[in-house]
């Protein structure tokens, strides 16, 4: 399944509209996307006419500046062939803190690489390294309280690459705030 249930979100894709001469512009061009979300199936409708998100259809839905890079805008629907390309990433990787002092959520982006994080591990000053459980797509939680700590994360990605940033936020951090890391 291509979006594997949210693990493949921060991936990176090549995408080139094919097999279409009408709609696919000339000479092929290709576009570099990233994966940020999935395509929410619709069972009620047959999969070649409205139910592109049905298993096990593969399906991009893209913004209208991406698509226009590869095909006709009008065109609204189009075969593409697509790969798996390095993610080339400006700065160091984000964390986006949420929750209370019970729950405790860190959004992870702007990952280079495959862009794929498969592990985190998350360490406040008095504590030591905690796993954290994916919750959906690249936001991962555990059930502490981190408040007051400086916060250091450890990201794996799916090529087992592993990176460590130490003390990204400071102790006195607050959830909603985002903070930049180091980058693979």
């Amino acid at each position: 399944m291509l979006f594997n249930r949210g693990s493949t979100c921060g991936g990176c894709f090549e995408l080139r509209c094919v097999d279409h001469v009408l709609w696919c512009l000339q000479g092929s061009p290709s576009v570099i996307l990233t994966a940020t979300d999935f395509c929410p199936p619709n069972f009620g409708l047959p999969t070649d006419y409205g139910g592109w998100c049905n298993f096990p259809q593969e399906h991009f839905e893209m913004s209208e500046a991406a698509f226009a890079e590869i095909a006709e805008l009008h065109a609204d629907i189009v075969p593409v062939q697509y790969r798996r390309v390095k993610c080339h990433r400006n700065g160091g990787m984000r964390f986006a803190v949420s929750g209370n002092p019970h729950y405790y959520q860190v959004l992870i982006t702007n990952v280079g690489l495959d862009g794929e994080v498969v592990a985190v591990k998350v360490k406040g000053s008095r504590t030591g390294w905690i796993p954290m459980a994916r919750n959906w797509g690249q936001i991962w939680q555990c059930n502490i309280n981190l408040e007051g700590q400086p916060l250091s994360f450890e990201v794996t990605t799916s090529s087992g690459k592993t990176l460590t940033s130490y003390n990204v936020a400071s102790g006195n951090w607050r959830f909603g705030q985002t903070f930049e890391g180091k980058q693979f």
